[in-house]
């Protein structure tokens, strides 16, 4: 998913930082097997845009909002 990212990414001059879902206990409890998920903004406020799989209809609708 990061590589598929880092094009839109760079279109809208964000950053992506990857973390440890596994690492962290409250991130491992929030979203579990759902990995791996991308989140708009820091957890626990930041949006689920999509897991699993990219879906970049999604984040560019979540990106062009910003």
């Amino acid at each position: 998913m990061h590589a598929a990212l880092a094009p839109i990414a760079a279109r809208y001059d964000v950053q992506v930082v990857s973390r440890d879902v596994d690492a962290d206990a409250d991130l491992e409890q929030r979203y579990g097997e759902r990995v791996p998920v991308l989140i708009l903004g820091v957890p626990p406020a930041g949006i689920e845009l999509c897991h699993y799989t990219l879906d970049v209809e999604a984040v560019e609708r979540a990106l062009s909002r910003t």
